[in-house]
């Protein structure tokens, strides 16, 4: 537990923040033909110039209205570029069969999608995250969960490895993408099962931490959990109370936060836009490691990515190691991570653009 004192400063802008994004520092698109490019050989009656050829895309329909933005500004700068826009449930198939060059996902992709890839093609996909996954604006925009306490207790900021005590259990190691690793392992003596194990005494002391979170194998937000706290481990806590999204009276959300403002002693996950509406729970800040800054979260810090559980949206292409991709893909990746591309995020209002740092560490992978 972290002391309350590091976590004030935190919050006082948690509300101020107003898209308030950095595109001006974010690199400009611009073309530049390849030694390979011939200039006239791909014409449409007067123009001759950019790329030539079929973008096939796999999305959502929730990624449609984004994705068309690209389309339209790209086609701009390259008349030639003609498109397939595909939308199913799930993208990532298109790339693993061959029948289109691009994925766009609103998560990381799935284990079982990554080993379907890899059972095809022998390597791993490319990702490129595209954008930073919501706060607490709409639905359907991978926001980043918070974790949150009855408004009595006393803990203001856990770090990471806190919470995988609480959530988490003893495992041999954890996955990273589709392969396993031991590097995560840990044994039940890191488990934290009561208050008191978290530095808390009095009344707190020898009380049991009671868990509410969403379903553990089927979210987004539970799989980020499992990435981040638990270092891709899949090991949960036995008493969590899992809150399975459909089929019930009351949503999965609501019984979440309301399991934790009707209980003194738990602790749970969820969506900020639900937690913020209950004012007898308390939204924690969230520090990486023990002496790292507690870091509340905000449509700031979310965007810049300094809360340890921010999300984050992904293009995912096949990429044979050593091969470069068509001239065509690459373009088109490198307008959706450019200034103008990220300025299309911002328009489409779904997801947050990313930081000039975090744009040009996603460009050197298609270089």
């Amino acid at each position: 537990m972290k002391a309350a004192s590091f976590v004030a400063l935190l919050f006082t802008a948690s509300s101020a923040f107003a898209a308030d994004f950095d595109l001006a520092s974010l690199p400009s698109y611009h073309w530049e033909p390849g030694p390979e490019y011939e200039r006239g050989l791909h014409c449409h009656n007067d123009k001759c110039d950019g790329e030539w050829g079929v973008v096939r895309i796999h999305a959502t329909e929730l990624q449609q209205p984004l994705i068309h933005r690209w389309e339209e500004h790209f086609l701009k700068r390259h008349p030639n570029i003609r498109y397939n826009l595909y939308t199913v449930p799930n993208g990532f198939g298109g790339i693993a069969t061959g029948t289109s060059e691009i994925a766009v996902v609103g998560h990381t992709a799935w284990r079982s999608d990554l080993k379907a890839f890899e059972g095809v093609h022998g390597y791993a996909p490319l990702e490129i995250m595209f954008a930073t996954g919501g706060f607490n604006q709409r639905t359907g925009n991978t926001p980043a969960p918070v974790v949150f306490v009855n408004r009595d207790n006393p803990v203001d900021c856990m770090t990471l490895d806190e919470l995988d005590g609480i959530f988490g259990a003893q495992r041999t190691g954890g996955w990273n993408g589709a392969a396993w690793s031991t590097a995560a392992a840990r044994g039940p003596e890191k488990n934290l099962r009561e208050w008191g194990a978290l530095g808390l005494r009095g009344e707190w002391a020898g009380k049991p931490i009671r868990l509410f979170g969403i379903d553990a194998t089927l979210s987004n937000w539970s799989d980020l959990f499992q990435r981040v706290v638990f270092k891709g481990g899949d090991k949960w806590n036995p008493a969590l109370k899992e809150m399975v999204r459909g089929g019930v009276k009351a949503p999965a959300d609501q019984q979440i936060v309301q399991g934790v403002a009707n209980d003194k002693y738990a602790i749970g996950f969820n969506l900020m836009r639900v937690a913020e509406k209950e004012p007898r729970v308390k939204v924690l800040a969230l520090a990486a490691s023990e002496g790292a800054p507690c870091v509340a979260p905000t449509a700031r810090t979310v965007y810049e990515r300094t809360y340890p559980l921010s999300n984050a949206v992904y293009i995912y292409v096949d990429r044979a190691p050593g091969k470069a991709l068509p001239a065509r893909v690459r373009e088109f990746i490198a307008y959706v991570l450019s200034r103008e591309g990220q300025q299309d995020v911002v328009d489409d209002g779904m997801y947050m653009p990313l930081t000039p740092r975090a744009a040009r560490v996603e460009l050197e992978k298609i270089r």
